[in-house]
């Protein structure tokens, strides 16, 4: 009766302000400078502004998925060897020699936690199925009568916020690639696998994500972002209409401290961007929000 039906990318408006990365402490960092809400964009003269310069010991110690501290050498805006430093945002402005925020002031300069100056590409599945009775039978939401969704989330180690199963794109894999890959190892722990079991959920995975819906593609408003560093993503939806996971238990690994399947309600809380990726889903379904 119900099944997931819009196609192509959904229009989620591209985000033009702050709301995780301004006026508030860095993760397990500094208080970031104070931005009013009309000096956010650079282009408005801020001559008093002093942004907090502050990156990650964890970062300044050159693991392989993080620039070195020069950005000498470094080609914005393109592909650069095998690390895609194209913001999905246009075009953005470098400035002796450091990218600069496409959205506005953070009130952070340097890279904070992220490893890349510029962006950051990450990737974000939403993988979704109807919740279902007993009986097999679609249940639907008492007050608004609307069918109910569920989805995949898991809880992160860092923030202790719930979150979609994604992760950051390794220099030289593909978006879809590592949707599949973020989503076995955080929400199925499919690392700690054994080899019979793991193909099996390898072969189900593959079917699954064959037909995703892309929702979002851009930056995100992500609580680690600096003046010089941000995350962009794409999030896209994997419908489980078959119920190819049901023998499956979730299982969290990885970065992730727990995974449960939630019921899309507007009362969720959410990492980042990511109530607006599931906000979409329900919307566009008519399901219950």
């Amino acid at each position: 009766l119900y099944t997931i039906k819009f196609e192509g990318t959904m229009k989620i408006p591209k985000l033009t302000s702050h709301v995780s990365c301004i006026n508030k402490k860095y993760l397990n960092g500094p208080q970031r400078s104070n931005v009013p809400s009309d000096k956010v964009n650079f282009s408005t003269p801020f001559p008093e502004y002093s942004p907090v310069s502050y990156t990650a010991t964890s970062v300044l110690k050159g693991p392989v998925w993080a620039d070195k501290e020069n950005t000498q050498g470094i080609k914005f805006n393109t592909l650069d060897g095998k690390i895609n430093r194209v913001s999905y945002y246009g075009t953005y402005k470098v400035i002796d020699g450091l990218p600069i925020n496409p959205v506005g002031r953070t009130g952070i300069c340097g890279r904070g936690l992220l490893g890349k100056w510029g962006p950051n590409h990450a990737a974000d599945p939403l993988v979704t199925r109807w919740k279902r009775n007993p009986n097999n039978e679609i249940e639907k939401d008492k007050v608004s009568g609307k069918p109910l969704l569920e989805f995949v989330c898991i809880k992160r180690k860092d923030t202790g916020e719930w979150a979609l199963p994604g992760g950051m794109v390794d220099a030289g894999d593909t978006v879809s690639l590592t949707l599949k890959k973020e989503f076995g190892e955080e929400a199925l722990n499919s690392i700690e696998m054994d080899k019979a079991t793991r193909d099996k959920v390898r072969k189900n995975l593959d079917q699954l994500f064959q037909h995703g819906v892309e929702l979002y593609k851009g930056y995100v408003d992500d609580p680690r972002n600096t003046d010089n560093a941000w995350m962009e993503t794409v999030a896209v939806n994997f419908h489980d209409g078959d119920s190819n996971f049901s023998n499956f238990k979730l299982h969290a690994g990885d970065d992730a401290g727990a995974a449960s399947w939630v019921v899309v309600d507007k009362g969720i809380k959410l990492y980042a961007s990511h109530k607006k990726f599931v906000e979409a889903v329900a919307d566009a379904n008519c399901a219950h929000w």
